[in-house]
């Protein structure tokens, strides 16, 4: 059986029990022989990183898993519009947390107390490597000496790494090409059923809209209808009152007439008195 590497030592006492780091390591360089003084040299990890370390090592399917998903999210999200955008900054978030409460769960199974503070810096951890491959290879290892950030630069990564970093680490199992092709073309379709659906979306609206305003026309139509018809009904009305007048017409002229002529000779008769009543 070959020996253990360095990086194989290292994982194993990083996933140790944290107040047992410096028995474990004094035993382990004890019987390294040439690797003694790097073994000698590894610094005691965080709480924090030491959660990572453990969840790395006992569910390392399923941290692989989540950066797989990581890893195919950053290829796509160019393509995704700002709602699908923000969608997969909450899922993501949210996957976070799932991954950084199991790992704790798994670390207070050992007995270990973990306070928000360690929980904190175990989920920037996870998401810093969601964002970042070389933080995703880091996180992988199960060596890490100190909790990442998102904004943890490649050199800090590397650095808070115990041994040599493999960018491999993150890598799930390889997969065969047409199941990638299948997940491609899955992605593709999936793109076109939300561009389609976006612009059913728009469709329906504009439906809508156009639905509001057609009934709007039509209950005004019907109010002018019945405006027109009480009109007209005033009109007839107005109009039968005019035929019924021109047909009163005539006798009220001659009655004027009548009338006027009797007012001139009265008014004759008058005169005459008068003149009859002035001659006494």
């Amino acid at each position: 059986m070959a020996d253990p590497t360095f990086e194989e030592i290292a994982a194993a006492l990083y996933s140790g029990q944290p107040d047992a780091f410096v028995a474990s390591r004094k035993a382990r360089a004890e019987e390294a022989g040439a690797l003694a003084p790097r073994i000698r040299a590894l610094k005691k990890p965080s709480i924090a990183a030491w959660v990572v370390n453990v969840f790395a090592q006992e569910r390392s399917g399923q941290l692989g898993e989540a950066l797989q998903l990581a890893r195919e999210l950053r290829e796509a999200q160019d393509d995704l519009d700002a709602p699908a955008l923000a969608k997969l900054g909450r899922d993501r978030r949210a996957l976070t947390r799932r991954l950084a409460a199991t790992a704790a769960e798994l670390a207070a199974s050992r007995g270990e107390r973990i306070t928000p503070a360690t929980l904190e810096s175990v989920e920037q951890s996870i998401s810093a490597a969601f964002f970042d491959p070389t933080a995703a290879s880091a996180v992988a290892s199960g060596r890490l000496v100190r909790a990442l950030t998102p904004s943890s630069s490649e050199e800090e990564i590397r650095d808070a790494v115990a041994g040599e970093l493999d960018e491999g680490d993150a890598a799930p199992p390889p997969q065969p090409p047409d199941e990638l092709q299948a997940r491609r073309k899955r992605r593709e379709a999936e793109r076109r059923v939300a561009a389609a659906e976006k612009e059913q979306a728009v469709a329906e609206r504009e439906l809508g809209r156009k639905d509001s305003a057609l009934q709007k026309l039509r209950s005004t139509a019907d109010e002018l209808s019945e405006r027109v018809a009480d009109l007209e009904a005033q009109l007839e009305r107005a109009r039968a009152e005019v035929r019924r007048v021109e047909q009163e017409l005539p006798e009220l002229e001659a009655a004027q007439a009548e009338a006027a002529k009797r007012v001139e000779e009265t008014g004759d008769a008058v005169e005459r008195a008068r003149t009859d009543l002035a001659s006494l």
